[in-house]
């Protein structure tokens, strides 16, 4: 590989309800270092980014009409780890051509952070979700 993976970036969590989850990371002593809407599947959800040091937890609220599924799962709540890229279009590239499984057709931009981030997300031997993120 010729891109450089920094180092992990954060630990992605969808929770049913955004409050009742910040309140609870900020008594493990984590702040809230970054919030923002998002838009999926025609929804608005809502995230976190909580930090503690070099920790950073990603907390995602879904919209509304998809809240059901992350209740009625029985496999734990971690979505995804996320890795920091110096450069997302060439960490793409480069998986891509390389024949992982690659999710999306680009790297997608959020409006997260002052400047926003780009990622995407490959999928591992037994499903897992890894990320690969750029801050801009």
């Amino acid at each position: 590989m010729n891109f450089k993976i920094n180092h992990l970036q954060h630990t992605g969590i969808p929770v049913t309800d955004l409050d009742v989850s910040e309140a609870f990371y900020k008594k493990l002593g984590f702040e809230n270092v970054m919030a923002s809407g998002f838009e999926h599947n025609s929804g608005k959800g809502t995230m976190a980014m909580m930090q503690q040091g070099a920790m950073i937890v990603e907390l995602y609220q879904m919209p509304p009409q998809e809240l059901e599924e992350i209740r009625s799962r029985s496999n734990g709540h971690i979505d995804h780890i996320a890795f920091d890229v110096s450069d997302i279009d060439e960490a793409f590239t480069e998986l891509r051509n390389d024949g992982f499984n690659v999710m999306e057709a680009a790297p997608v931009f959020l409006p997260f952070w002052k400047n926003g981030c780009k990622y995407f997300n490959i999928t591992g031997p037994d499903g897992e979700r890894l990320e690969f993120n750029q801050i801009l």
